[in-house]
C-alpha cells in the first residue's frame, strides 16, 4: 500500500475513464482498477462482434457529451474501432490504470477506505463502482472456468491441443468459430474444438450463426457436444486440475440408472462462456443497502429484483461510495432530500456513464 488516493474507482469502462479524467483535470489523486487485461474489457465482452457504437443523448438530456475524450464517433464506428480510440487515448494521457486486478472488497470508513484487491490493498477517500451490469457468472463447481472475451488474447496458445468451448449463445459461437480458424490456418493441427452445452438447443443469431456456418464449410475443426453436464473436477496423476463433462447415452436404465459417456479435460483448456449477473450480491458483500421490487414500490424494474438505493449524488448509503454506470441501469431507487424514496429509471448508455462520473466528481470537488 503506498500512498492515498483520493478517488479509487473500479472498472475502466466510460464511466470509469470519465471519472478519471474528471479528477486527474481537477488535480486529484485517482486510481483505476480493472480485473481485465486491457481497457475498456467490459465492453468487448459484452457487445456483438461488429456492432456499431452510437454516441446516443437521451431524450431527456439537453447537454452535450461533459468528457469529450470518451464519446463515440458521430460515424457510428463497430465496437472495436471505438475501443481501440479510448485505449489509445487512456495511453496518452497515460491514465493511472492497473489491469489484471480483480476488486474484492472495502473495509473501513469514510475517509479512510481500504480498497483491497487480489494484488494488493489502497487507501482512498472515496470509492466509485463503476464496474457495469455485467459481472462474468461461474461454473459452480471446482476448479472454476470463468466467462471469457469474444476475442482470442492469446490464440497461438490454443495450437496442437483439444479445447472445450462451454455455452450455447453467441459469445461461446463466436469463441468456437475463432478458435477453429486459428486451428485450421496452423500447420499440422488436427486437434478439435469441442462445443458443449447443458441444453439440445443453441441460441445464436443470424450473423454469428453465418460465421460459424462459413467455417465448418471450410474443415473447421468443430464438435458439438449436446445435453453435456459439467461435472464436479478431478486431478489426473501429473496433478493437474480437470473439468469432466458427461453426456446422458441410455435412457433410465431402471433403479435411477443412467448410461453416460464423458471427456475430460484440462482446465487450463477450458473455455466458458456461460453469461452474466448482476451487481447485486457485490452490493451485498460491501453491505451497501438495497430494495427489493414489488408491485407498491417499482414500475420500471421487474418483481422480485433488488435496486441499489442512492441520493442524488450517487452516493450510496455508506458515506464516500458510490455507483455509476451499467452498474446502476436499467434503474435504481434514489432517496430525494425530503426522505422520499422513487425509482430513477437508468438507461445503460456510454452518455448516461459519462454524466454519471461528472455528477460523482463535482460532488467530490464540493467537499
Amino acid at each position: 500500500m503506498s500512498g492515498k488516493y483520493d478517488v479509487v474507482i473500479i472498472g475502466s469502462g466510460p464511466g470509469g475513464l470519465s471519472a478519471a479524467i474528471l479528477a486527474v483535470n481537477s488535480g486529484k489523486q485517482c486510481l483505476i482498477i480493472e480485473k481485465g487485461a486491457h481497457t475498456m474489457q467490459g465492453i468487448i465482452d459484452t457487445y456483438p462482434k461488429g456492432k456499431k457504437v452510437y454516441p446516443t443523448i437521451p431524450k431527456s438530456y439537453t447537454d452535450p457529451f461533459p468528457v469529450l475524450e470518451v464519446k463515440p464517433s458521430d460515424d457510428k464506428v463497430p465496437v472495436e474501432a471505438y475501443v481501440e480510440q479510448i485505449r489509445n487515448m487512456s495511453l496518452e494521457r497515460d491514465l493511472p490504470i492497473r489491469h489484471n486486478e480483480e476488486f474484492l472488497g472495502l473495509e473501513g470508513e469514510y475517509p479512510d477506505y481500504l480498497v483491497k484487491t487480489d494484488k494488493g490493498t489502497y487507501l482512498s477517500h472515496h470509492v466509485i463502482l463503476a464496474f457495469g451490469s455485467n459481472i462474468p457468472n461461474d461454473l459452480g463447481i471446482y476448479g472454476e472456468a470463468k466467462t471469457v472475451a469474444r476475442n482470442i488474447e492469446n490464440p497461438q496458445d490454443y495450437i496442437g491441443i483439444n479445447v472445450l468451448v462451454i455455452g450455447g449463445g453467441n459469445a461461446a459461437a463466436d469463441v468456437v468459430a475463432s478458435l477453429s480458424k486459428i486451428k485450421r490456418e496452423a500447420e499440422d493441427d488436427s486437434t478439435s474444438v469441442f462445443w458443449a452445452h447443458i441444453k439440445e438447443k443453441f441460441e445464436i443469431n443470424t450473423d454469428t450463426a453465418r460465421d460459424l456456418g462459413e467455417e465448418i464449410l471450410l474443415g473447421g475443426h468443430i464438435k458439438i457436444l449436446q445435453r453435456a453436464v459439467p461435472k464436479i473436477g478431478e486431478v489426473d496423476e501429473d496433478g493437474v486440475d480437470r473439468l469432466y463433462i458427461h453426456q446422458t447415452t441410455t435412457a433410465g436404465m431402471g433403479n435411477d440408472l443412467y448410461m453416460y459417456q464423458g471427456m475430460s479435460f484440462p482446465m487450463k483448456n477450458v473455455i466458458a462462456c456461460i453469461g452474466t449477473h448482476g451487481p447485486s450480491a457485490i452490493f451485498d458483500g460491501l453491505d451497501l443497502q438495497q430494495i427489493t421490487c414489488t408491485g407498491a414500490i417499482c414500475k420500471i424494474a421487474k418483481e422480485g429484483e433488488r435496486l441499489l438505493m442512492l441520493n442524488r449524488h450517487l452516493e450510496t448509503n455508506k458515506k464516500g461510495i458510490y455507483a455509476i454506470g451499467g452498474a446502476i441501469s436499467p434503474s435504481y431507487m434514489e432517496i430525494a432530500q425530503e426522505g422520499v424514496i422513487r425509482e430513477k429509471k437508468h438507461s445503460n448508455l456510454i452518455y448516461t456513464a459519462v454524466v454519471d462520473a461528472q455528477i460523482v466528481i463535482d460532488h467530490i470537488l464540493e467537499e
